[in-house]
């Protein structure tokens, strides 16, 4: 595209094109990480895959969103980089430049899609909404705001988190969130 060449990633939404550059934050990579690796390391011998910020989710021709995870299950859905079905699951990690777009536009297109499980985590905060899609519009099924320390009597680090479309992939609130406050930017 003319004059994009020089960012790494960009979507396009209702013929809006968002830039994703700079790099995210310190917190979001790590974070973004942890969860890659937790779902990574339990779909082996899976035909499913997961990917981290770099496969297109082609919504149409001219349209298409970057999560930040997703999981895809059918490898004919994909062409040249570009996904064009209908994934399982996406996480999208807020940061104060797109959390409004992540929050609508990208979960209106989410929910539109057919996408059964979506995951929103906001890493300043150290929260985690879960989303289920059920007649074809998303609800709001957990909310989590992670409490580490034991001898507060919210303490939940040790909560184990399951993927609904995939139940045998896990991972505690503790393992999300470890590492994250490294870099003090959201």
């Amino acid at each position: 595209m003319p004059g994009l060449e020089g960012y790494k990633k960009i979507e396009k939404i209702d013929g809006v094109i968002y830039e994703m550059s700079p790099s995210a934050s310190v917190r979001h990579g790590i974070i973004n990480g942890n969860i890659y690796t937790a779902i990574s390391n339990q779909l082996k011998d899976n035909l499913c895959r997961v990917f981290i910020e770099n496969l297109d989710f082609y919504l149409g021709d001219d349209e298409w969103l970057v999560p930040d995870i997703i999981i895809v299950c059918n490898p004919h859905d994909i062409k040249n980089g570009r996904y064009r079905g209908t994934p399982k699951f996406i996480l999208e990690i807020l940061s104060p430049s797109t959390a409004k777009r992540d929050r609508t536009l990208k979960k209106r297109k989410y929910e539109s899609a057919g996408v059964e499980e979506l995951w929103l985590i906001e890493p300043k905060g150290k929260s985690l909404e879960i989303y289920y899609l059920r007649n074809e519009k998303y609800e709001l099924e957990e909310t989590w705001l992670l409490a580490e320390d034991k001898a507060d009597e919210d303490y939940n680090a040790d909560t184990v988190i399951c993927l609904r479309g995939f139940p045998h992939i896990s991972m505690t609130l503790a393992d999300i969130f470890d590492g994250s406050e490294w870099g003090s930017e959201n």
